[in-house]
């Protein structure tokens, strides 16, 4: 399917495509989407645990969102405690802290993609 919707936009004229794989923090873990990064956003509500409870999402992806840092007052939500839950997991795995409300952190985010797509193009 990822191939037949990259046919559909001449791939060969983009620079970036991302594929949202929705869902719980199981299944999307357990299929190859023919991806060349694998990011998953994990959310404060969540819960700083759940690299712990769902190893394999954590293990599979090269980078961590973490967002809504803006309620992090409001939630029992340890940070260092889920970064060191997540290197646990995956040693390498970039993590960034953001908030999509208040844009604290997407800079740092977007520059790792444009960093990214340059690699990747060989720029």
């Amino acid at each position: 399917m990822t191939r037949q919707g990259l046919e559909g936009l001449e791939p060969e004229a983009l620079d970036l495509v991302i594929l949202e794989n929705v869902g719980n923090l199981v299944c999307p873990a357990e299929f190859d989407t023919g991806a060349v990064k694998n990011c998953m956003i994990l959310s404060v509500p969540e819960g700083h645990d759940k690299p712990l409870k769902y190893p394999l999402m954590f293990q599979v992806c090269d980078t961590v969102i973490i967002n809504k840092t803006d309620v992090l007052p409001y939630f029992d939500f340890d940070m260092d405690k889920c970064a060191e839950y997540i290197r646990l997991r995956n040693p390498n795995a970039r993590i960034f802290p953001i908030s999509a409300k208040t844009g604290q952190g997407v800079e740092a985010l977007a520059d790792w993609l444009k960093e990214e797509v340059r690699n990747w193009k060989g720029d």
